[in-house]
């Protein structure tokens, strides 16, 4: 029985040893241009996530959009990253530089918004100011307006 459990393990520890990595495909979507396309389909399914309704009722094609895009068909994308998924080493890097494309695209888009915050921001101060402006301008006209019938009814009365 101690034989058999034995040979069991080793045929089992040596059958899942054989990983059959894909064919490099005749038409390889290049690292850089796999960078690029993957951070646009992250993008594209983070939009999903966030207002997909809104997407589907428009009739955008997200996917065929940025297959297009980059010159390349579903196949060939899935072939691909399946290629590049068998080298850890080089999916790893791939997916470091989409990390990294991600986040420097985050922090313009937040830094855009802090501008635009900032402007919005100067704009209503300068719309208050403007309007705290105009209400001293029409009090210093009463006051005025005041004070000259005053002074003209004082000068009727004498």
């Amino acid at each position: 029985m101690k034989y058999f459990c034995s040979i069991a393990v080793i045929l089992i520890l040596f059958s899942c040893q054989h990983v059959e990595r894909p064919e490099k495909p005749e038409n390889l979507i290049s690292q850089e241009t796999m960078v690029s396309l993957l951070t646009e389909v992250y993008l594209g399914n983070a939009a999903r996530s966030i207002d997909n309704k809104h997407i589907r009722e428009q009739g955008i094609k997200l996917d065929s959009f940025l297959f297009a895009k980059y010159n390349v068909d579903s196949l060939q994308f899935a072939k691909s990253n399946a290629y590049y998924t068998a080298d850890l080493d080089t999916y790893n890097d791939i997916i470091s530089k989409v990390q990294q494309r991600l986040q420097v695209l985050k922090k313009n888009e937040n830094e855009r918004k802090l501008e635009e915050n900032a402007e919005r921001k100067a704009a209503q101060d300068s719309l208050v100011e403007k309007q705290y402006l105009e209400a001293e301008i029409d009090t210093a006209q009463a006051r005025s307006k005041s004070l000259i019938e005053s002074v003209t009814s004082e000068q009727e009365e004498n």
